[in-house]
């Protein structure tokens, strides 16, 4: 970390501990839409945000993409409209929401090497209702890259997620005597919506099936099953992938129902990773699932070497056949129980959530949003049951065949 960065950071956090001893900031603040906005002034940009009251905050900025991140313990974000919002043309988009359990998020794309000048949070001693004002300027690339970077220091640093507590029922899922655990992965959440349509955010619809599809695994007994998240909160890539490893999964399942702009898709598909995309549909869909994670102000600083992946790459060709036996499986269960199932349901993309390189990893599109059909489908709860059922039978037809495999792998 930049000392200046560090020092001005500091200074904040200093200002908002003196405001905290004044003020009660236990409750959960709101805000209020009508007094906040992102504009452009002068050569810069000017981020007002008016609050129910003052709460703890921090702030800093990231590169590749430039970002400004808002911390806040924590922020209630109803009402606030981000086209409303955002009235600044050096501001390419905003988004907020929670982030992890107790903390919320804003973040700020910009549209260049725009650095912090100032920022304050005024509290009205009389009114109790609070204003974050934040300026920046122009930066050369340079010094905005030398005084990026997410802060790290114990008395603010967000908590990791914790590890959802698997649930289960059974005493084995086969003649290994052993349950099978199976990781949930309902897509998006808290600060990203993933796709939208009026009324219905991807990440509502992935979590209300990944709670149905667990109750249909559970009735099959002889598993047990985790979800990446329990609720609406983020949970970033690399955690999702954390959480299947420390649940000891014998597989995994990323659940999305995305939109596309160019042409209408229909039906459920099955992803499996691959560095090439089986078509270019599925290659937005990878690159927008990416941008997601960058644009929930993910700082990726530490990224993996080369040597590290080939490393990855090399474990994942033991993994690979698994995987794609897991594919088929799944889509035949789909499909026997009444899909729809898309014209291609099996494609290939490079989706960071499935490269973990010993758990068999898929992804599922249950359907897209973009579709008027798939739309009516994902609201209809007979519908989503039927997916679930086909699911499940797809995930124990792969599971009694990988067992009956097992001898033959070599060890």
């Amino acid at each position: 970390m930049a000392m200046g960065r560090f020092l001005f950071w500091l200074t904040w956090a200093m200002a908002v501990a003196s405001a905290a001893a004044a003020q009660d900031f236990s409750a959960l603040a709101r805000v209020d839409p009508a007094t906040s906005r992102i504009a452009d002034s002068g050569e810069g940009v000017e981020i007002e945000l008016g609050l129910s009251q003052g709460v703890p905050w921090r702030l800093f900025t990231l590169a590749e993409p430039p970002r400004l991140v808002l911390d806040f313990q924590e922020v209630d974000w109803t009402g606030l409209q981000a086209e409303a919002l955002l009235r600044s043309r050096r501001v390419r988009s905003v988004r907020f929401g929670s982030y992890v359990p107790g903390w919320s998020r804003l973040v700020a794309e910009l549209a260049g090497p725009y650095g912090i000048d100032s920022a304050g949070m005024r509290v009205d001693e009389t009114t109790g209702r609070a204003r974050l004002s934040v300026r920046l300027s122009r930066r050369d690339e340079d010094s905005f890259a030398a005084g990026s970077g997410a802060p790290h220091d114990p008395r603010w640093d967000l908590p990791e997620p914790t590890l959802p507590v698997a649930t289960g029922a059974g005493n084995g899922a086969g003649d290994d005597g052993r349950a099978l655990v199976v990781v949930i992965d309902p897509g998006h959440g808290g600060i990203d919506p993933g796709a939208q349509v009026p009324g219905i955010d991807e990440k509502a619809v992935t979590l209300a099936f990944a709670r149905e599809l667990r109750e249909a695994l559970l009735r099959g007994g002889r598993v047990r099953v985790v979800l990446t998240r329990e609720d609406d909160r983020f949970v970033s890539l690399e955690r999702r992938i954390s959480v299947a490893q420390e649940a000891g999964a014998d597989l995994f399942i990323s659940l999305h129902a995305d939109s596309l702009s160019e042409g209408l898709a229909h039906g459920a598909t099955v992803h499996v990773l691959s560095p090439e995309a089986s078509d270019a549909a599925s290659a937005r869909l990878a690159e927008r699932h990416d941008r997601d994670e960058i644009l929930s102000g993910v700082d990726l600083s530490g990224t993996d070497d080369e040597v590290t992946d080939i490393l990855l790459d090399l474990a994942r060709q033991e993994t690979q056949p698994r995987t794609e036996a897991l594919a088929r499986a799944l889509v035949e269960g789909m499909a026997q129980t009444g899909g729809p199932i898309n014209r291609r349901p099996l494609r290939r993309a490079a989706f960071s959530v499935l490269k973990s390189a010993d758990i068999p990893s898929v992804l599922i599109e249950i359907g897209f949003l973009s579709s008027p059909r798939d739309l009516k489908n994902l609201q209809d709860p007979q519908w989503r049951a039927r997916l679930a059922r086909g699911i499940r039978n797809g995930v124990m037809n792969w599971r009694a065949a990988d067992l009956a495999r097992r001898p033959l792998v070599r060890q």
